[in-house]
Parts: structure tokens; sequence; C-alpha cells
């Protein structure tokens, strides 16, 4: 589809943007990382505002940002974001395989977990419109499985309700680990986009629309899995702990770590997360080191953007 820029990009560059975090099961493999953001890089119109690596979890992050059109009605019709996550994820697709993979972190796909994000004058609409044509493009280029959430989701259904479903949080490797593939072939429920089959290598994959969510990860100093399990389920919405906070306790080498993601971060933020984790740390006779962010917040995600955009915009 052709789009005539010359009047309207600067505005829609400022005003009109979406983020995407793109999940990869991959944090070890240097040369994976690097085809991966290659070709996200090669796309002019999107940058890489951050990303996240960690070879305990053996995952990556990436966190990319461009425009959004809409039609004179309003509707979004065109972002870069859709090509660029789409040949990102073929790059993914054809360097990871499940099977072989191994880490703390759980997971169900190769490429796990998308989740499109507004910024600044952009909408959920937007976001949900452009999780809806990624997943439709994995179906029909990759035959992949795409459960979709949040906004994208016709009813709203949420990650976490959907993981649990398929068994995402259930370690299947030396008690805290996850490695290989071990559900069924054929899923015990129908995806959204794609086959029922499953893909041994590639695996199902997530793909979401949701306000901002803040990832906030908080080490335990301990090897006592017990102990860390047990103040992750407190501090959690659903263990009856802080309301719109979920968390994911994480076997490191010598010490746990209590993953959290704030799904309403400017009602409950990280000070309060950090407050309540020491506090039942202490009860534990644990100690707690303090926690640190994954991400940018979405302001210093946008002041990035348009640094980074410019730079690309001015360069020969």
């Amino acid at each position: 589809m052709a789009f005539n820029y010359t009047t309207t990009k600067k505005t829609v560059d400022q005003s009109m943007l979406l983020c995407c975090k793109f999940f990869i099961s991959e944090g070890r493999n240097i040369a994976t990382l690097d085809a991966v953001e290659r070709v996200a890089r090669s796309n002019p119109e999107t940058v890489i505002v951050h990303k996240f690596h960690d070879r305990t979890y053996n995952r990556a992050r990436y966190s990319l940002v461009s425009y959004v059109l809409h039609d004179c009605t309003g509707n979004a019709i065109y972002s870069p974001l859709q090509q660029t996550v789409v040949a990102m994820a073929e790059a993914a697709f054809n360097a990871i395989n499940l099977e072989l993979h191994e880490g703390a972190h759980p997971r169900l796909g190769a490429v796990d977990d998308i989740v499109f994000h507004p910024l600044a004058c952009a909408s959920l609409d937007d976001a949900a419109w452009l999780a809806k044509a990624v997943a439709a493009d994995f179906a029909n280029q990759f035959n992949v499985p795409v459960f979709l959430y949040a906004a994208a989701h016709p009813t709203g259904k949420q990650l976490d309700t959907i993981r649990r479903e398929l068994g995402f949080y259930r370690p299947n490797f030396m008690g805290n680990q996850w490695a290989g593939w071990t559900m069924p072939d054929i899923l015990p429920q129908t995806p959204d986009k794609g086959p029922i089959v499953v893909s041994r290598a590639k695996g199902i994959s997530m793909i979401g629309a949701r306000p901002w969510v803040t990832l906030y990860n908080i080490p335990i100093l301990s090897t006592d899995v017990s102990a860390a399990r047990r103040i992750a389920r407190k501090v959690s919405a659903r263990g009856g702990g802080l309301p719109a906070v979920q968390t994911l306790r994480i076997v490191c080498e010598d010490f746990n770590e209590i993953a959290c993601m704030l799904l309403e971060p400017n009602r409950v933020g990280a000070d309060r997360v950090q407050n309540l984790v020491e506090m039942l740390a202490a009860q534990e006779g644990l100690d707690v080191e303090k926690g640190y962010f994954t991400d940018l917040s979405p302001e210093m995600i946008i002041e990035q953007y348009m640094n980074l955009i410019s730079t690309k915009k001015s360069s020969p």
C-alpha cells in the first residue's frame, strides 16, 4: 500500500506512536540475537529504543517504536512496525529451535510474546489493530498458532489466563527450569489464528495490545525456592497482594528473582512493590536487593525514539 507522507509525516511521528515489545526465547546465542536485531535495524522507519537480554532466562526483549497512520475516518491503516516485526519473527523462527531451548524463564514459543502499547496520542484501538494484523501474518506466513490477548482479544482475555490454561507456569526440567517442548502436538484449545497443530521447533506465539505495563525485577538473596514462591504469591493480585500486579518467581544460579508486571503502574508503582517484597522477605529472614526496571518509561521511550529517528533522517 502506498502513502504520501510529505505533509503528514512529521506530525504523525511525534503524536501517533506505537511501541512493540518483542520477546524471543533466546538470550545466549549472539549470532541469533544479532540476526534478529539486524533485521529490525534495516527498516529506517522503525527504531529499537531498548533491548534486554538475560542468559539465565535465555530470553530477550526488543522495544521498538514507529508511527501509525489513519484513514479519513480515524481507523488505523498502516504502521511500519508490522513489516519489521514480521521480519524479526522470520529471523527468530529460522534460528531458534524450541526443542533445544533451556532456561529459567517459562516460554511457549520461539517468538514467545509480542505486545503493542499506544504512545503519545495513539489509541489502544490502534495497538489492537496492529496486534491482529501481525497475528494474521504469523498464521499465514509461519503457520504458527497465535493466541490474542487483552485489547486484541474479542472478549479482552488476559495473557496470564491464557498462559495458565496452556501450562506456561509449570517447569518441566530440574524442578524449576523449562526445556524443550512437552505439550501435545495438537493443542487442547483452538488458537485465535493459525493451526491447532504445533511445530515443536516454533511453538506458540502470544500477541496482544494493552496500555503501558512496567516490568520490574527484584532479586531475593537466597536459594530458598519455597520462600521466594511464597513471597511472589503474596505480592501478586492473584494471591491477595497488590492490585494489578502479576509476579513470577524465577530461580537464578545463586539467588531467586521476583519478576513483577505492573499492569497499572500509575496506580501501583515499583516503590510500593519493593516495600512489600522487602517486608515479606524480612518475615522469611531473607535479604533483598533493590529492584531494577527492564525497560524505559513511556516518556523516555518517546524521547529516545525522537532522538534516534532524527539521527536516522540526518544520516546520508
